[in-house]
C-alpha cells in the first residue's frame, strides 16, 4: 500500500509535467520542467526514506541533508574556497590557457601535431589516482598540488579542441583571405579564431567537470584540514552521510555554475552559430 501511494505520487508529479512540457509558453516550459522533476525526485526519496525507515548511514533524507547545510555554512564555503577557487579554477585557467595557446603553436608548426598530440592521448589515459600521490610529493599539501592535477586533466582536452578548430576553416576561405594579401597572423585573428571558437568553448565547458573532479580526488590523497574532497573522507570515515550529501550537493551547485557561466559567455562570444539562433 505503501509502495503504490508513492508510485502514485511519482505519476501524478509524472502527467504534470508532461503537460506543462507540452504547453506553449516556451519561457515555461523551458525552466519549470526541470525544477518539477527535481522536486519530485526530492519529495519521493523523502517518502521512501520515512516510509521504509532506512537507516542515514544508508541514505539520509533530504530534510536532513538541509539542516546539515544550513548548520555548516561557514564549513561547506571554507571548503568551496579551498577546493574550487583555489585548485580548481586555478588549475583551469592555467591548463586551459597554456592549452590554448600550445594549441596555436602546434597549428603553427605542423611537427608538433605529429609529436606532441599522441603524446597528450597518453597523458590524458594516465588514471588520477596514480597521478594524485605523486603531485602531492611534489607540490605538498596544499591546493598547489591540487591546481597541478587539474592543469593535468585540463591541458590535452583543450589542446585538442583549439587545434580541431583552427583546422575548422576550408580551402575556399583561407584562399579568399590570401587574396585580400593576409599574412598568416591576420588570418589567424580575423578567420581562424573566430571559427575555432566554438570548438574552443567546448574545450571549455569539458574542462569545468574535469576541474572540479579532478581537485575534489586529489585531496582524498593529502590535504590540509578543508577542502571538499577532504571532507568527504573524513565524514564519511565518522558515518555523517548526511554532510557527505551536504558536500555533494555543494559541489553539484558550484559545478553546474560554473558550467553556466561558460555557456553564457560562450553565447556571447558565439551568437553568429547556427546552434545559438532561434
Amino acid at each position: 500500500m505503501q509502495l503504490i501511494g508513492i508510485a502514485a505520487v511519482w505519476l501524478v508529479a509524472w502527467r504534470v509535467n508532461a503537460w506543462v512540457s507540452a504547453s506553449g509558453n516556451s519561457r515555461i516550459s523551458g525552466w519549470l520542467p526541470p525544477v518539477l522533476f527535481g522536486v519530485t525526485v526530492l519529495l519521493v526519496w523523502e517518502l521512501v526514506v520515512r516510509v521504509y525507515d532506512i537507516s542515514p548511514v544508508l541514505l539520509p533524507a533530504p530534510s536532513a541533508i538541509r539542516v546539515a547545510l544550513v548548520e555548516n555554512t561557514a564549513v561547506l564555503w571554507e571548503d568551496v574556497v579551498q577546493t574550487f577557487f583555489r585548485g580548481a579554477l586555478s588549475g583551469y585557467a592555467i591548463g586551459c590557457g597554456s592549452a590554448f595557446l600550445v594549441g596555436i603553436l602546434v597549428d603553427r608548426v605542423p611537427f608538433l601535431k605529429w609529436g606532441l598530440l599522441p603524446v597528450g592521448n597518453f597523458v590524458a589515459a594516465l588514471p588520477i589516482i596514480g597521478m594524485a600521490p605523486i603531485m602531492v610529493m611534489w607540490f605538498g599539501f596544499d591546493w598547489q598540488s591540487k591546481a597541478a592535477i587539474v592543469v593535468l586533466m585540463c591541458f590535452f582536452p583543450m589542446l585538442v579542441n583549439t587545434v580541431q578548430g583552427l583546422a575548422a576553416t576550408d580551402h575556399m576561405q583561407r584562399d579568399l583571405m590570401r587574396t585580400y594579401a593576409s599574412g598568416y597572423w591576420q588570418t589567424l585573428f580575423k578567420l581562424r579564431l573566430p571559427a575555432a571558437m566554438p570548438f574552443v568553448f567546448n574545450g571549455l565547458k569539458i574542462c569545468t567537470t574535469l576541474a572540479l573532479i579532478g581537485a575534489i580526488v586529489a585531496e582524498f590523497f593529502g590535504s590540509p584540514t578543508k577542502g571538499m574532497g577532504f571532507r568527504i573522507s573524513t565524514e564519511v570515515g565518522r558515518l555523517a552521510l548526511d554532510m557527505v550529501w551536504a558536500e555533494i550537493t555543494v559541489a553539484a551547485l558550484v559545478g553546474s555554475g560554473f558550467y553556466g557561466l561558460v555557456a553564457l559567455l560562450e553565447k556571447r562570444v558565439t551568437f553568429w552559430h547556427p546552434s545559438h539562433r532561434h
